[in-house]
């Protein structure tokens, strides 16, 4: 197992993870059921068979998606966390601390590949800000969304 370690967690700071060792391969799932269960296109994943999973804050609620599948999430604000199945665990990229460090290297249920997918990369794109004159609200936005890192506790007092 390498010295490799990772954290993560839901929005709301409700649920943290640790990862100690190497992840395993990285994916997007295309198939209906991730899909509603992202709430998205796909739903990007990685393998942590083979690592240490810790849960260091609260544990995901389940839900048994099929006869073979259960999924975890945020009990409080609803993140997607984990996939687990017969093969072992994966957990959402997104909920990692770092996710731009974990990158898919295959595509799985494809038959379920929304048409528009892949024009995703040619829209138009625009930083947040750009939607001031409709949305003045941004300018005054605070987030109440969990860092990006470890906290002793959470919410800040």
């Amino acid at each position: 197992m390498s010295n490799a370690s990772y954290s993560g967690g839901c929005q709301c700071g409700a649920v943290r993870f640790q990862v100690n060792g190497s992840l395993g391969d990285a994916s997007v799932c295309h198939c209906r059921m991730c899909q509603k269960a992202f709430g998205g296109f796909y739903a990007p994943l990685v393998s942590v068979r083979g690592a240490k999973l810790t849960w260091t804050r609260g544990t995901p609620k389940q839900f048994k998606s099929s006869n073979f599948v259960t999924r975890g999430f945020c009990g409080d604000c609803g993140t997607p966390l984990t996939y687990d199945a017969p093969d072992g665990i994966a957990l959402a990229i997104g909920a990692f601390d770092e996710p731009q460090k974990i990158v898919p290297v295959v595509q799985f249920g494809v038959e379920g590949k929304l048409p528009y997918a892949d024009l995703i990369p040619t829209l138009a794109n625009r930083v947040t800000m750009d939607d001031l004159a409709a949305a003045p609200f941004l300018n005054d936005i605070k987030s109440y969304q969990h860092p990006d890192h470890d906290t002793d506790t959470w919410p800040p007092i």
